[in-house]
């Protein structure tokens, strides 16, 4: 299978090659040729599966003749050994838990592979590369873990220093070895286009840099493969399901989009943003436009102003918008009203969300996941129908024990502390803060780098 630009201005590649590469050549995104169909027999057959052997089936329609089986299965078995909870709410309704990883967040799923799948190609082809990535919460922890330690990659990792938790920003800042991690007195969507700038520097060729944001190719594959299981656990007689997505760059949602274009029963897609609406108004109007700078909110690591994904939704739907946001070609807004409902959610609403689900159901969000539940309760009272027998999934992004102080302030305790977050609090960080501009950055990556590239 080979994947094209989303730009168009560029060659198609296999898998391998656009996985290292991260983003295309002409500044677009990889997107595979052809959607790899599943029958429902084949989905049926899911439910018998653990998650990793789930993934490895997923996952390899779209790898199919490039990378063995029996590897695939080792790199997927290596990567996915923890649960992967749903939790009952009421009737029909479940909170589905990207939780339990190393880091405590939904990044770990994409993260982790992504790393196995990288070293393997690496040292098939003895070369080194330079991960660059910028975060707005959780990448950047789920990156730096997932690629600690492998000796032909290095990482530098961009945060928002006001942007960020204290937790998220140690589980970044304490690793060292081959993770160097730098902060800016900026936004995140500064950030990331810092990150792109250096993509399409020719200067920094030589430095054989890749991304591992959700622009890379390598990350969507992975997101695609949590929605069949939670179909394969909750569903039955071929029934359709409604997922509730907090979406932030759209890498998450854009995954189970995926998943449905290859044959899941998805009956609507909630994508459920915080007061960076702009793809609500979008989805109403058909007219794009982007939120510069993008809005603060306690959901930090939705705070995007203009999400790099939706140059993969759009095309899709049949559309072509650039790395700008200019729309090239309009999508098919009719069907994507048909199959996507969204909504924005505001912080109090955030904040009312994370009383009333565990005041009335002992149910435990944090700011984003609760931005995802509100979203869905949004929907369901839209409805006219009765919804009490409709099978609904909201997804948890990251552990509520992330967030402290905010559970403390609502609930009134400190949520219980992940073995992934145990004694964070202790450790040293290291970490460097760079000036606004990309001469600075660019400065930094050449005096660091050079030498490991070549």
């Amino acid at each position: 299978m080979l994947f094209y630009s989303t730009n168009q201005q560029s060659p198609p590649l296999p898998f391998s090659q656009a996985l290292l590469q991260g983003q295309a050549p002409d500044r677009g995104l990889y997107m595979p040729e052809a959607i790899p169909a599943l029958s429902a027999e084949e989905i049926s057959s899911f439910s018998q599966l653990e998650y990793h052997q789930l993934a490895a089936r997923v996952m390899g329609k779209f790898l199919e003749g490039e990378l063995p089986p029996q590897i695939l299965d080792a790199l997927t078995k290596d990567a996915y050994d923890f649960e992967v909870p749903l939790e009952h709410v009421h009737e029909r309704q479940y909170v589905m838990r990207l939780d339990q990883g190393p880091t405590a967040s939904f990044k770990d799923f994409a993260a982790r592979m992504m790393g196995r799948l990288m070293n393997h190609y690496l040292e098939e082809q003895n070369r080194n590369l330079l991960i660059l990535t910028a975060t707005s919460g959780d990448t950047g922890s789920a990156i730096s873990h997932a690629f600690l330690g492998l000796e032909r990659i290095k990482a530098v990792v961009l945060f928002p220093i006001d942007e960020v938790t204290a937790r998220q920003r140690k589980q970044m800042t304490t690793l060292g070895q081959n993770i160097k991690v730098l902060g800016l007195d900026g936004k995140f969507d500064t950030c990331q286009a810092l990150v792109k700038q250096a993509f399409s520097d020719p200067d920094l060729q030589g430095l054989n840099l890749s991304s591992a944001n959700s622009i890379n190719i390598g990350r969507l594959i992975p997101q695609t493969v949590y929605y069949f299981w939670a179909y394969s656990r909750l569903a039955g007689n071929g029934e359709s399901i409604t997922f509730s997505v907090p979406s932030g760059n759209f890498g998450d949602m854009m995954g189970g989009i995926l998943a449905m274009k290859m044959g899941l029963p998805v009956q609507k897609f909630v994508i459920a943003v915080n007061e960076n609406d702009e793809f609500p108004k979008y989805l109403e109007t058909g007219q794009y436009e982007k939120i510069e700078p993008s809005r603060n909110c306690i959901s930090s690591a939705m705070n995007v102003g203009h999400p790099s994904n939706l140059a993969r939704l759009i095309d899709l739907y049949g559309g072509r918008m650039d790395e700008k946001g200019i729309l090239h070609k309009p999508a098919d807004m009719e069907t994507m009203r048909r199959e996507i409902w969204t909504a924005s959610v505001n912080d109090a609403q955030t904040r009312e969300t994370i009383k009333k689900a565990w005041e009335n159901h002992r149910l435990l969000l944090e700011p984003h996941g609760a931005v995802g539940w509100a979203g869905l309760q949004q929907y369901l009272r839209k409805q006219d129908s009765n919804t009490r027998d409709m099978l609904c999934v909201s997804l948890e992004t990251a552990h509520p024990a992330k967030f402290p102080e905010e559970i403390n302030r609502l609930l009134g305790f400190d949520p219980e502390l992940p073995p992934a977050l145990q004694g964070i609090e202790e450790k040293e960080e290291h970490y460097e803060k760079i000036p606004l501009e990309y001469g600075a950055f660019k400065e930094y990556l050449v005096s660091n780098y050079q030498a490991f590239s070549h």
